[in-house]
């Protein structure tokens, strides 16, 4: 990444205070992915870049410095904010989380960038939430090179039929299963082939269509997170 950037179009992932008056913000930015930069001053009541450094705010910034953590120089924008309320808002932080979480630093991702905006104007709109999650979830692991293969079994590499059960190991696929334990279809892993082409179409039936494509995106992101959980989920849970 170059020492000085100019007119950056960007988005704020996550800010935190930083010493006295400062903030310290991961910004996610159209050609250099997630950048962390310290804006000082910017908690400051009369600094300048202040009513701008919000989330969900299409900015271009200006970013200086040789190191890891950049500064903040310049803070532009010619539009608003856009308004997310509700469960719209907790499934926007909730993006925001995963790309803080799972993208390294300093490296493009300009699809992922243009994906996850429009994300954002869809939850602003009337879109279903469950959609666009599983949407930009879907387009996020294929970004980070573990892309989930929603048409074939993994070993026989036969299609995905309608009524098959099949057992989902993240990062490596689904593979039919002939006989499931007691826990039957509902367990953690294991799922109905019709509910994993609904997935590939992203058109939901019903409440357990949609439920088991929320369990097979949970799955494959925790291969990567870890046992840390995201903090965003539990807005969910609070809110329910």
């Amino acid at each position: 990444m170059e020492n000085r950037v100019y007119l950056q179009p960007a988005y704020i992932l996550h800010k935190q205070a930083f010493q006295n008056t400062s903030l310290l913000i991961d910004f996610f930015c159209v050609d250099y992915g997630r950048v962390r930069a310290v804006a000082r001053g910017g908690r400051r009541a009369k600094s300048k870049y202040r009513p701008l450094l919000q989330v969900f705010h299409p900015l271009l910034v200006s970013l200086t410095g040789k190191g890891e953590v950049k500064t903040v120089a310049a803070v532009e924008s010619s539009v608003c904010a856009i308004e997310l309320v509700g469960e719209r808002l907790f499934s926007g932080l909730y993006l925001n989380e995963l790309i803080t979480r799972l993208l390294m630093s300093n490296i493009e991702h300009s699809m992922l960038y243009k994906n996850y905006q429009n994300a954002l104007l869809e939850l602003q709109g009337t879109e279903d939430i469950n959609t666009v999650l599983r949407r930009f979830e879907l387009s996020f692991l294929t970004e980070l090179g573990y892309g989930i293969n929603l048409e074939q079994d993994c070993v026989s590499t036969e299609a995905v039929k309608a009524d098959n059960i099949y057992l989902f190991v993240p990062d490596h696929g689904f593979e039919q299963v002939v006989a499931v334990q007691e826990s039957g279809p509902s367990a953690t892993n294991i799922f109905l082939g019709k509910h994993i082409m609904e997935l590939r179409q992203l058109k939901f039936t019903d409440k357990e269509s949609r439920d088991a494509a929320k369990r097979i995106l949970r799955l494959a992101l925790q291969a990567h997170l870890g046992g840390k959980p995201l903090h965003s989920r539990s807005l969910f849970a609070h809110r329910a």
